[in-house]
């Protein structure tokens, strides 16, 4: 009898196999996540992903922020190639005390650091991903240079190639990337980031306690994680932000810096969805400090 194909396994088979409970129902939330309601009441979310290595990275980034004990992530409750399942978060009203908990909390997993820039979570794979767009975990010492090197540029060269970037945008970018290491402050430790800090992947949950879901974690600048999180429109930002200052102080001058930590993101999406943010990543480009 031939094995039926992982990819053609249903998700509540995925679920029962991967957490050896059966599966009592299931119902579709999106193309790729399907809630599926175990044995004993358990609710888990099975997500299907055909990127290779895309889950492998996915669930160690998970395990390895919840190895720190700071902020809360749905549990794994297993994983393989193609589906992983993690637990169903019930979700609630954005409150500004959980805000502050959380900037708490961001900034205690901050500072439990990572063994260089770029470095991969352990068992997470070199090649990753954030969102859709490929992202290469390559470990530097010198976060100005490895910023540049290798999470500003390659998007920016491949926007380039498919034209969406035009010569003289390209040019104002790559002029900020020289200039690096005079914008980018005092000198810090890799941070342990989230990585893919968007608002979208902040579940405010409904036992007044912030999920974060979807990282592609890595060790780099914290400040990269709070411009983010500016970026797309973070509900009680200024709560968030007081919480994390209170608990770890940002260098003076970060508000200076933000365009300049935007740029990643940006970048990311100019490759996935087009001009529009072309436009913006060089707006953030020109409120980048000369230095």
């Amino acid at each position: 009898m031939t094995a039926r194909p992982a990819s053609a396994e249903s998700p509540e088979a995925a679920a029962s196999r991967l957490t050896g409970l059966p599966a009592v129902r299931a119902r579709p939330l999106s193309g790729a996540l399907t809630e599926v309601v175990l044995d004993g009441g358990r609710v888990v979310v099975v997500k299907h992903d055909e990127k290779p290595g895309a889950i492998r990275a996915e669930a160690a980034g998970l395990r390895w922020l919840t190895a720190t004990g700071t902020v809360r992530v749905p549990v794994v409750h297993g994983h393989d190639e193609r589906r992983l399942v993690i637990d169903r978060v019930t979700t609630g009203r954005a409150d500004a005390d959980a805000a502050t908990r959380f900037g708490r909390d961001l900034a205690t997993l901050h500072a439990c650091g990572a063994p260089a820039f770029g470095a991969a979570p352990p068992g997470g794979p070199e090649d990753a991903y954030i969102g859709l767009a490929p992202l290469r975990n390559t470990p530097g010492d010198d976060w100005p240079h490895w910023y540049a090197e290798h999470r500003v540029l390659p998007y920016l060269r491949r926007a380039v190639d498919e034209g969406t970037v035009r010569p003289a945008e390209a040019a104002l970018i790559e002029g900020v990337c020289a200039r690096v290491p005079d914008v980018a402050g005092p000198a810090e430790p890799p941070a342990r980031l989230h990585g893919d800090l968007w608002s979208g992947n902040v579940l405010w949950g409904a036992d007044g306690h912030v999920r974060l879901i979807d990282p592609a974690a890595h060790g780099g600048h914290r400040e990269t994680d709070l411009a983010m999180l500016r970026l797309f429109g973070c509900p009680h930002l200024d709560r968030v932000l007081d919480g994390y200052q209170e608990t770890a102080p940002l260098a003076d001058g970060w508000q200076d810096r933000v365009g300049l930590h935007q740029l990643f993101p940006l970048l990311v999406h100019t490759v996935l969805f087009g001009r529009g943010y072309a436009e913006q990543a060089v707006a953030a480009a020109r409120s980048v400090p000369q230095g």
